[in-house]
């Protein structure tokens, strides 16, 4: 049995701004539009949660 030990990365194929919603979507294995579609949820109160989280997954998660 081969285990593979995934690593979360931002996209450089699935991306729209930075690759962090494609990089979440090859990490846990699901479509991109399901992170898009919450990061777009979290900007409904006011954009600073949806913005705010966006911003720092882009600076502490590495690019492929």
């Amino acid at each position: 049995m081969e285990t593979t030990k995934r690593k979360l990365r931002r996209s450089r194929s699935n991306r729209m701004i930075a690759g962090v919603c494609g990089g979440l979507a090859e990490f846990f294995g699901i479509s991109s539009f399901w992170f898009r579609l919450a990061f777009l949820l979290a900007l409904i109160p006011g954009g600073i949660p949806g913005i705010g989280a966006y911003l720092l997954m882009w600076i502490i998660v590495p690019s492929e």
